[in-house]
């Protein structure tokens, strides 16, 4: 629309406003805390229904440990797709869609005759939901906090550890009193919460948005909310009227043609980030971290029946970790916040704990002996949760979060995929539930190699950084205390 005079305005950028912290955030918080509970709470209690799927198709460990293993590399593989469909559509819209095909995955699994079919909708199908409602509600998590991201990160994974105390003797209860079909349709039902978790989305607020002028002059106009079609918070593209003359200012608006298709794309994806070499290494730790996050989980009841423990007492012990999982999460998340030291190193601490804990796993097998171990487990594990996200928005920065964290699960994808049947053919050729926990501890012991990587890497750049700025200073410097012994007219 044309304003008076002949003037035309495109208004070209949103920009938002600063992470609130606070009031409807809490909300975005409570969303994402039931999230990690109906996604990675349920994969972590799947340990009880692998028991009797492992029974009732009469498979090898292998076998059965593949449901989790593709789900798990679903959502991994899934997490870029969603975090562009979020930025298309919205982010609420996404994970209500992804609640609904979770729930449709589960309930068609429960009247599954093979493993096949298991396969295909408790792993595939349950895992694109899973991608589909986890990714966008953390990136929404990100982008509600700042000053209180660490916190905020550890208290909404703590969802995770409540949902899988919860679940787990749940889960057996189930199975004895409608078997594991039963089980898995009343799952089902449950997770169409995640639906009611994306209703919660509520797109952030935009202030000041810029708006171009045909004499290019440069206004500022309130903008009443983000673009339409998306709730990113920060619109990057120019719109123009092709049938206008661009002078020189105009021109910079515009851009050619194919800055103009580079901009719509990483609108939705930031491709950009596969040449950030701390990002990629910061990948490769997830990599193989993701080797061993999921193992032990899957197995730890298994391991417990192995040894002789009763049905209740077995599935006790993941209560047990999810307990001091839970109490880990918020301690850890609470000690990041305080800045007393940094994240990288309180995450590089805690997964070389985690990988050693694992590697005494095999040395149990009294009850007693048992719960200890999985108070240790479940502790660390939470104290390694909680900052990792952290540690990935400080990598690549907060307005990156959504295409890194889509960027970060593609990457971590085949250690997610890998990690169970691996451990699981360990398990097979040893014949003893023990031997999988060893492979997660030191797949967790490798992937800290690269946290170290990484922290020399940023030291080196914080290092040149404050070098290059030093020489701008002193040059800066010695120029005007040159001018000042000038004597006018010298030149």
């Amino acid at each position: 629309m044309d304003s008076p005079g002949g003037v035309r305005r495109r208004r070209v950028a949103a920009a938002p406003t600063a992470a609130p912290d606070g009031g409807y955030a809490c909300f975005i918080l409570l969303s994402c805390f039931l999230v990690f509970g109906l996604t990675f709470g349920v994969i972590k209690a799947f340990g009880v229904l692998y028991v009797e799927i492992h029974k009732y198709f009469e498979t090898t460990a292998t076998g059965a440990s593949w449901i989790t293993s593709i789900a798990v590399a679903t959502i991994h593989i899934v997490a870029p797709v969603a975090s562009a469909l979020s930025a298309r559509y919205s982010h609420r819209s996404v994970v209500i869609a992804g609640g609904l095909i979770c729930s449709l995955g589960v309930v068609i699994g429960s009247y599954a005759s093979s493993l096949t079919e298991l396969y295909l909708t408790v792993g595939f199908l349950n895992g694109f939901g899973y991608a589909l409602t986890w990714t966008p509600t953390v990136t929404m998590l990100g982008l509600y906090f700042e000053k209180r991201r660490p916190m905020a990160n550890a208290l909404s994974s703590a969802g995770e550890c409540i949902l899988t105390f919860v679940l787990t003797p749940l889960f057996q209860l189930l199975i004895d009193t409608y078997s594991w079909r039963g089980a898995l349709l009343i799952l089902g039902g449950l997770q169409l919460n995640l639906c009611v978790c994306g209703m919660l989305l509520r797109p952030r607020k935009a202030t000041a948005g810029r708006t171009c002028v045909g004499g290019g002059v440069a206004e500022e106009t309130e903008e009443p909310g983000a673009s339409e079609g998306s709730d990113q918070g920060t619109v990057q593209i120019c719109l123009e009227d092709p049938g206008e003359i661009p002078n020189s200012e105009d021109s910079k608006c515009r851009g050619t043609k194919g800055a103009e298709i580079r901009t719509k794309i990483l609108r939705y994806v930031d491709y950009t980030l596969i040449t950030n070499a701390q990002f990629m290494v910061y990948s490769m730790f997830g990599l193989f971290a993701a080797l061993g996050f999921f193992a032990p989980a899957l197995f730890l009841v298994p391991y417990a029946r192995s040894k002789g423990i009763e049905e209740y007492q077995a599935a006790a012990l993941m209560s047990i970790s999810a307990v001091l999982d839970l109490s880990g999460r918020v301690l850890f998340g609470w000690v990041a916040n305080l800045r007393l030291v940094e994240t990288m190193q309180q995450l590089t601490a805690t997964v070389i704990l985690l990988g050693t804990v694992l590697l005494l796993c095999p040395l149990t097998s009294s009850f007693a002996e048992l719960a200890a171990f999985s108070a240790a487990y479940g502790l660390v594990y939470g104290a390694t949760v909680a900052v990792h996200i952290t540690v990935l928005a400080e990598v690549v920065g907060a307005h990156r979060l959504g295409s890194a964290l889509g960027f970060f699960m593609l990457i971590r994808s085949s250690g997610g995929l890998l990690g169970p049947p691996v451990a699981g053919y360990f398990i097979d050729q040893g014949e003893n539930y023990g031997m999988g926990f060893v492979m997660a501890g030191v797949s967790l012991i490798v992937s800290a190699l690269f946290l170290l990587l990484l922290h020399q890497m940023t030291r080196r750049g914080q290092g040149s950084t404050a070098k290059s700025h030093d020489m701008h200073t002193d040059t800066m410097g010695r120029s005007l205390g040159g001018d000042e012994v000038k004597e006018p007219g010298v030149k």
